[in-house]
C-alpha cells in the first residue's frame, strides 16, 4: 500500500511537471497560476502544494527535469578526449544544437527560459541558477580551447577567454533565435553547417591577448 502511495506520489508530480511545461509555454510563467497549472494536470490546487513550495519551486523543478543544453556541453567539455581540441570543440557545439533539436523536453523548457519567463523577482533564484551552469560550462569549453592553443591548433597569443564568451554568445544566440521560430529551419541538419561557419573564423582571426598579457 504504502509502494502503491509513492508511485501515486510521483505520477502526480509528474502529470504537473507536464502541465506547467504546456501552461508556461502557452502563458509564460508570470501570467500563470498554480490553480491553473492543477487544473491543467487535472488535481486539486492541494496536490500542487503537496509537491512543490510555490511557482517557483515548481518552475526549478520543470527546469531541473530537463536535460540542459548548458549542462550537457559542460559534461562533454570535461570528460572530452579527442587527440584534436577543436574537433572536440566542434562536436560539442554540435552535439549541443543536436540535442536541442532533438529533445522535445529540453526545447520547450528553454523556449519558457527564454522567451515565456523573466527570470527575477520570484524566479531570481532559477536565474542565477542559470548563470552558474552557464559559467561552469564556459570555465569547462575554456579547457578545451586552452588545450588547442597549447598544441597549436589555435595562435598562442589567442585570447582563450573571449574566444570562448564568442563561442557562446554564437550557440546560445543561435538556441534563443530558433525557439523562438523553429519552423525556420531544421537545427539537426543545419547544426554542423553553422558551427564550420564560427569555426573556421575563429581559427582565421581568433581575438587576440595583449601582447604583455603574453609575457
Amino acid at each position: 500500500m504504502v509502494r502503491r502511495t509513492r508511485v501515486e506520489a510521483a505520477a502526480t508530480r509528474e502529470q504537473l511537471l507536464d502541465a506547467a511545461e504546456r501552461v508556461f509555454r502557452d502563458h509564460g510563467v508570470t501570467r500563470t497560476s498554480l490553480a491553473e497549472i492543477a487544473a491543467e494536470a487535472g488535481v486539486t490546487r492541494g496536490a500542487v502544494y503537496w509537491h512543490f513550495r510555490d511557482k517557483a519551486d515548481l518552475f526549478a523543478a520543470m527546469c531541473e527535469r530537463a536535460t540542459s543544453p548548458m549542462d550537457m556541453l559542460a559534461g562533454q567539455a570535461r570528460e572530452s578526449k579527442e587527440a584534436s581540441p577543436l574537433a572536440s570543440l566542434r562536436a560539442l557545439c554540435v552535439d549541443t544544437l543536436l540535442h536541442l533539436g532533438g529533445d522535445d523536453r529540453a526545447h520547450a523548457v528553454l523556449e519558457i527560459v527564454f522567451h515565456k519567463s523573466e527570470l527575477s523577482g520570484e524566479l531570481a533564484s532559477a536565474g542565477e541558477r542559470h548563470d552558474r551552469d552557464c559559467h561552469y560550462a564556459r570555465v569547462c569549453v575554456e579547457t578545451v580551447v586552452r588545450r588547442a592553443i597549447e598544441q597549436g591548433e589555435l595562435p598562442v597569443d589567442t585570447d582563450a577567454t573571449l574566444a570562448v564568451h564568442a563561442i557562446f554568445a554564437y550557440i546560445t544566440g543561435i538556441m534563443h533565435e530558433w525557439t523562438l521560430e523553429p519552423s525556420a529551419y531544421d537545427l539537426r541538419a543545419s547544426a554542423p553547417a553553422l558551427v564550420d561557419t564560427f569555426l573556421a573564423g575563429l581559427r582565421a582571426h581568433p581575438p587576440k591577448v595583449r601582447a604583455a598579457a603574453i609575457a
